[in-house]
């Protein structure tokens, strides 16, 4: 990849709209452009020419079924590459809520939430610093699980079965946190345990989860994170 390589392929992040529809996209799930051009605020005709871009440009994979087309992030690199120039883009200017219930989302995103694949958040932080603090996570070494790790996930029931090139696990940064959290297979399969299990539920449709009060001592009982931290 030369320079301009390099620049075509910033270029396609560095647009109000599309970024919105990447971030809407971080819940791992598959869009239609009629459902990303309500998130971001745009005519259907410029959600279209914007997500043609985004395929084309490999940000994006295109799913057809029927008449309806889906697209979603093209992988957890670009999930990756998204929350974490989110997290180095800094808080921006002081603007209040567009209304209560965009408040209301806007708490419940920073508590607990899905980051493509994993637990991202007060959440997600407060499960990798527990881990990290039991020393079944070494941050310190190049983010990778321990032994006592492996053994920890395998008690569990949690299956790390490598899948491609993908890391077994990586720091993603927390972009309300601003603090990394567990990614990587391993951040995909706990995340995907929480959920299976109880110890969260998603809240309406977008990526926001919330833990239970069964997951609140599940998580206590299995790393010590004291609720409070989870509310």
């Amino acid at each position: 990849m030369g320079a301009s390589d390099l620049a075509a392929f910033a270029a396609l992040f560095a647009e109000e709209s599309r970024a919105a529809m990447l971030l809407a996209l971080l819940d791992g799930r598959a869009w239609t452009a009629g459902e990303l051009a309500r998130h971001a605020r745009v005519a259907p005709s410029t959600a279209t020419e914007h997500l043609g871009k985004l395929v084309a440009g490999g940000v994006l994979a295109e799913e057809r079924q029927g008449r309806h087309r889906y697209v979603r992030l093209a992988g957890p690199g670009i999930a990756h590459l998204v929350e974490e120039l989110a997290g180095l883009a800094g808080p921006g200017p002081d603007r209040p809520p567009r209304s209560l219930g965009a408040a209301t989302a806007e708490r419940a995103l920073a508590r607990g939430r899905t980051c493509y694949d994993h637990l991202a958040g007060r959440l997600g932080v407060a499960v990798t610093g527990a881990l990290t603090a039991r020393g079944l996570l070494d941050q310190e070494g190049g983010f990778a699980l321990t032994g006592p790790g492996l053994e920890w996930f395998a008690e569990l029931g949690v299956p790390l079965a490598a899948k491609g090139r993908r890391p077994l696990a990586r720091g993603c940064l927390d972009w309300t946190e601003r603090r990394p959290h567990l990614a990587g297979l391993a951040g995909a399969a706990l995340c995907a345990h929480a959920l299976d299990s109880g110890w969260c539920v998603r809240i309406g449709t977008g990526r926001a989860v919330k833990t239970t009060p069964a997951g609140e001592r599940a998580l206590h009982r299995a790393l010590g994170i004291e609720p409070d931290a989870l509310r």
